[in-house]
């Protein structure tokens, strides 16, 4: 069975735009409208998609039907299995004592809860991101921050809001690798131009981040952290991006950035120290004995000069309580070494490599042949240039995906921390059940996602913004956000619209190379919205049913963040064209 995908089955490409938006609208209507469950709502969308799919774009229904059973294999294997070890691990910490440490040591550096959520939120945020990626962050810096003792909500909405700019390189460099791969396009140039685009936004979000807390008055009293974090994040993130290689920037950034405001937060501190007013009360200990003293609203730095923390720790206790995420760290970039990852799949992954009858390697890429679906959905202009087949292989690569290298992180470090086994699979079992709704509504957004790109529902939408002439450079950035807020991820969004990009881009003049990159800078800020991110959020801060109020808080974020970031392309397409990148090469 061959199906050729149809774009404007109504010949009018407005309303056949409008009909292909469906589930969307009736994800996100039922998720921010309704207040419904975000597993529910991911059921109604991908039902939506399939209906839509099937009736108005004449998809064969056994199709429709595989695209959303592989977007759910997907989506179990390759981001809630990462979710879920994340959350092992954080849960591990907790289990172990070590996590109060961890607080205390944060809590030790500064009081002030504008630069907490600087460090937690952004800084580790990010580190996270580069190592697990796929929702990992907000999971774990979120549950960080309640224990810290921010309000579940703020937890979860600062931290999508944070978890933007890193995007791009996320779970060492997956969408970047993705995006040379559909578009053809040299890896090293994508990669150097989102690396021109971001770190402008690397240094707007941790400002955006604190003012979103508090008034202009008190943003500006933090500014020279603000801009110590944000500035050694994105001097980082270009150097990485455009100098080095794309596996290692968010890593590298997070450990800079974290380094470079330890220190200075040793010697500068703001004149007030700003806590929410729930802070209900703060113990601390003088030197002449224990007393307690409201916090809600300010204090002033030399009121918490001479007061130490309730409890001190030594450097060893702090460098075993972090050993969890060191651990983590490593782990995940021994997963991330293309040798090693090799080296698994072909020793557990039977159809990563298949010999054909005639002795050669089956081409394109890895996986079983997903029945009915692979190569059977055909692409056509103008979409592409010419009609092209959809791949559809699902590599069962249970040994070298990322949350498996997650897994036996949490594990090594439950071991080292004493754990014993019965312990360990207790701990997983209560993780499980606390995350099985995520892990559901996860799964049946990829769904979703699946269906919309076999169907063609994406490249309908996208279509409708290759309308926009000589304001493509800043709608073709939202391009990229509609992908994520579509699939909950940047890889995804660049499989979805990287050929898309190049093709629309050629006809109308502009560099590929920008506009490629475009469509991953711009997704980022598509991912506070995604419903999949919410979902995560809301299940690691343990408020499940406030996702409605968490997307309606950040939906405007998202949305002014994009636009700056579709500025910023506008300028490089039309004013500084000399700073897009050709023909570079990694530093070996």
């Amino acid at each position: 069975m061959q199906w050729i995908q149809i774009y404007d089955p109504f010949g009018r490409w407005w309303l056949s735009t409008l009909v292909a938006a469906l589930p969307i609208i009736v994800l996100f209507g039922l998720l921010g409208g309704f207040k419904v469950k975000p597993h529910w709502c991911a059921i109604a969308g991908a039902l939506t998609a399939v209906t839509v799919a099937i009736l108005v774009f004449k998809m064969p229904l056994i199709l429709a039907a595989m695209s959303f059973g592989y977007g759910v294999a997907f989506g179990m294997l390759k981001i809630a299995w990462i979710v879920l070890a994340a959350v092992y691990l954080y849960d591990i910490s907790v289990e172990t004592g070590q996590f109060e440490i961890m607080k205390e040591s944060v809590a030790g550096i500064t009081a002030d809860r504008r630069l907490q959520v600087l460090l937690v939120a952004f800084c580790f945020g990010a580190f996270i991101e580069g190592a697990a990626g796929f929702g990992a962050p907000v999971a774990i810096a979120g549950a960080f921050m309640i224990g810290l003792g921010f309000k579940p909500f703020h937890a979860a909405a600062l931290n999508l809001i944070a978890n933007t700019a890193p995007v791009a390189w996320g779970a060492i460099g997956t969408p970047v690798h993705t995006l040379a791969a559909v578009t053809a396009l040299p890896e090293s140039d994508l990669n150097a131009m989102i690396g021109r685009i971001l770190p402008f936004a690397a240094v707007i979000v941790p400002f955006w981040l604190v003012r979103t807390m508090v008034n202009w008055r008190e943003t500006f009293e933090v500014l020279p952290a603000i801009l110590v974090v944000g500035v050694s994040f994105a001097l980082t993130q270009f150097f990485w991006s455009n100098y080095v290689d794309s596996n290692l920037v968010d890593i590298m950034g997070g450990v800079v950035s974290i380094g470079a405001a330890v220190i200075f937060l040793r010697f500068w501190k703001p004149k007030k120290i700003w806590r929410f007013d729930y802070d209900q009360k703060a113990t601390v200990l003088s030197r002449a004995g224990e007393i307690t003293d409201p916090v809600g609203g300010e204090w002033s730095a030399e009121k918490f000069d001479g007061y130490r923390t309730a409890q001190t720790y030594s450097a060893a206790q702090v460098l075993k309580a972090w050993m969890p995420f060191a651990i983590l760290s490593l782990f995940v970039l021994l997963w991330g070494l293309p040798s090693i990852k090799l080296a698994m799949n072909r020793a557990t992954t039977p159809s990563f490599r298949v010999v054909l009858a005639d002795g050669k390697v089956r081409p394109g890429p890895p996986g079983w042949n997903v029945p009915y679906l692979h190569d059977a959905v055909y692409r056509s202009a103008p979409v592409v240039a010419k009609p092209t087949s959809e791949p559809a292989r699902y590599d069962f690569n249970w040994l070298s995906a990322t949350g498996t290298g997650c897994f036996f992180a949490a594990i090594a470090s439950g071991v080292v921390l004493g754990m014993s086994p019965r312990h360990l699979l207790k701990t997983f079992l209560r993780t499980l059940v606390r995350m099985r709704l995520a892990v559901v509504a996860i799964s049946f957004m990829l769904g979703l996602g699946y269906v919309t790109r076999y169907s063609g529902l994406d490249a309908v939408l996208g279509l409708a913004f290759t309308r926009t002439g000589w304001l493509y450079p800043f709608f073709g950035t939202f391009l990229g956000w509609l992908g994520v807020a579509l699939t909950g991820s940047d890889t995804s969004s660049n499989a979805l619209f990287g050929s898309l990009q190049r093709i629309t881009s050629q006809q109308l003049g502009i560099d590929p190379i920008l506009m490629c990159a475009a469509n991953s800078a711009g997704g980022v800020m598509g991912k506070m919205v995604d419903a999949q991110s919410i979902t995560i959020a809301t299940a690691a801060t343990e408020q499940v049913g406030n996702e409605g109020i968490i997307l309606r808080f950040v939906a405007w974020h998202s949305v002014a963040l994009g636009a700056i970031v579709g500025i910023i392309v506008l300028l490089y397409a039309y004013v500084f064209r000399f700073a897009v990148p050709h023909g570079l090469q990694f530093v070996k």
